[in-house]
């Protein structure tokens, strides 16, 4: 064999070689891509699917009817005033297919300590009222069941809802409550 015959062997030793490592390499490269993308959209799709399930749930759980979107600002200065009240024009509303009223509340000064007065009022002029004590400093959230509500014999026409904060249920004499996301719930 003379030295261009060797070169030659060698060289398709070589290539044939090279040839079969790309050919190796390109299966793996394809299968390891098609598993990462087969887990990324399991994955997506689970994360999808699991989001549909909760807001669904979601829904299901607290179907409201929002009465006051924005806070509303209470704000007491008890001179000549015995009560500060904010108060909602319900106009004979039928609340007897809702199961609790729901609302945010805090009040600014965090060395008063405020009690809130939440009352409904019939067109028979049937009230019953419940009281929060000691409202937070920071905002916080409260539910009540309508069945707290003693007083109220019939939920089919409703004419008011309102808050108060009376001068004998607050330490200082001034003072601000803020109420916010006002809702009955079903």
């Amino acid at each position: 064999m003379d030295k261009k015959d060797i070169y030659e062997h060698l060289a398709k030793i070589y290539l044939d070689a090279s040839s079969k490592k790309k050919k190796a390499r390109n299966y793996p490269k394809f299968s390891k891509n098609l598993i990462l993308v087969s887990a990324v959209f399991v994955f997506a799709s689970s994360l999808i699917l699991f989001n549909n399930s909760q807001r669904k749930k979601a829904l299901n759980s607290e179907l409201a009817l929002v009465l006051l979107p924005e806070a509303a600002k209470l704000n007491f200065h008890f001179d000549p005033a015995r009560k500060e009240t904010y108060s909602f024009n319900l106009n004979k509303l039928s609340l007897s297919r809702f199961k609790s009223l729901a609302f945010s509340v805090k009040k600014t000064d965090h060395r008063n300590a405020v009690s809130l007065r939440v009352e409904f009022t019939t067109p028979f002029k049937e009230r019953s009222e419940v009281y929060f004590k000691d409202i937070p400093y920071k905002w916080h959230d409260f539910r009540i069941n309508l069945s707290e509500f003693k007083g109220i014999s019939d939920w089919s026409e409703i004419s008011s809802l309102s808050f108060s904060v009376e001068e004998w249920n607050a330490q200082s004499k001034k003072g601000i409550v803020y109420i916010d996301n006002v809702r009955l719930l079903k």
